[in-house]
């Protein structure tokens, strides 16, 4: 695959041209709405010849239940393992469990491992430190939500676990570490898989919730795959910025390296992108979008598009119908290329994909010329 950059009043047509392909080919694999018009910084995938051989790599990927089955059956092939997000535990120690079956049937019969993904999410949405405390101090909870989870494997056909519980308290290091040994231990004996998710840490003096009760080195221990959630440096709540920074997830993986084996690591990537209001004011809250659309809204708006090569992310300005200053930052061919690269050259088990569910070729494209996704049954 290459990657070309549109310049000043350059068409498809003329990309298309210089690359013996068609537009129509372009705009399907770049998933452009009009083929007629183009923006300077438009980084565009070229279909082209593979330079090495594809490598094994474990691809996972997340996605709410609500991905139609028809589009998840185009997508599960390019999976190694597949989870709805999610099944929400409770104080108690009970699950809530996603209406998922479909999803459950279309990734079994697609070779991508289907995984329970539990996460101590509150009913606001939010994870909930409380909600999490309320199980992991208290062994009986503990053991409740295990047996749970083991009935859930047992009826619904999860392969395993995709163990989610973030924005835990400090003094919950301990109680995480022992549940986490308690999980692996009853998971393995059924011989079910367990992956687990990790706050993008790059040292040891961050103490704030969401960092300080993951222990790298006890999950690189216990678990099969981790997954590091290296994205949202940029995100919803904060000011305008690149959601995945490749300096932020140098600095993570360069923590990781450290403490768990490298085969084992799963490094997140984030298929979307946000659209800020400008100015900026703190409590304001940028909106989601795919990285196509935020390609495809750059055209419409005229948006020249420019490229930060030290965060490997693009980003551009316009004016709305309403008279209001956006930011936008997305990742696009270029950015794609630019993470993959990591995986390689930290030989890492491969990558966590959050969210399948906003369609993007391109990557998908990408990551068939780079990778054959391991298949585990």
């Amino acid at each position: 695959m290459n990657v070309y950059v549109v310049q000043n009043e350059e068409s498809l047509h003329a990309v298309a041209r210089r690359f013996s392909t068609t537009a129509e080919t372009l705009a399907r694999l770049n998933a452009l709405a009009d083929p007629s018009r183009t923006v300077p910084g438009l980084a565009l995938a070229v279909p082209g010849e593979a330079h090495k051989p594809r490598r094994e790599a474990v691809v996972n990927a997340y996605a709410y239940p609500t991905l139609p089955v028809r589009i998840a059956a185009e997508l599960l092939g390019h999976f190694s393992f597949f989870s709805s997000f999610c099944a929400r535990m409770t104080a108690e120690g009970d699950l809530i469990p996603p209406d998922d079956a479909a999803l459950v049937g279309a990734a079994l019969s697609c070779g991508a491992m289907p995984l329970l993904c539990v996460a101590n999410l509150g009913e606001g949405g939010g994870f909930s430190g409380d909600l999490a405390h309320a199980v992991l101090a208290d062994s009986r909870r503990q053991e409740a939500l295990l047996e749970r989870i083991l009935a859930l494997i047992g009826a619904r056909g999860y392969r395993g676990v995709s163990l989610n519980l973030a924005c835990l308290y400090p003094f919950d290091r301990e109680a995480c570490n022992a549940f986490l040994r308690r999980a692996a231990q009853r998971l393995h004996e059924r011989g079910c898989m367990l992956i687990t998710a990790l706050a993008p840490k790059a040292d040891e003096s961050r103490s704030e919730w969401l960092y300080a009760a993951h222990d790298y080195a006890v999950h690189g221990e216990e678990a099969d795959w981790v997954v590091l959630m290296t994205y949202d440096w940029g995100h919803m709540h904060g000011e305008p910025g690149p959601v995945s920074p490749l300096g932020g997830i140098r600095s993570v993986l360069d923590y990781a390296s450290e403490r768990i084996q490298s085969g084992k690591v799963l490094m997140g990537f984030s298929n979307y992108a946000y659209n800020w209001v400008l100015p900026w004011r703190e409590g304001g809250e940028a909106s989601v979008l795919s990285n196509a659309a935020a390609a495809n809204l750059a055209v419409s708006a005229g948006a020249e598009i420019c490229y930060d090569a030290r965060a490997a992310a693009s980003h551009f300005r316009y004016r709305d119908a309403a008279g209001l200053w956006h930011e936008v930052w997305f990742e696009d061919a270029r950015s794609v290329k630019a993470r993959l690269s990591l995986v390689d050259e930290y030989d890492l088990g491969g990558i966590s994909l959050w969210a399948a569910n906003f369609p993007n070729p391109m990557l998908l494209a990408t990551l068939q010329e780079a990778f054959s996704p391991v298949k585990l049954r």
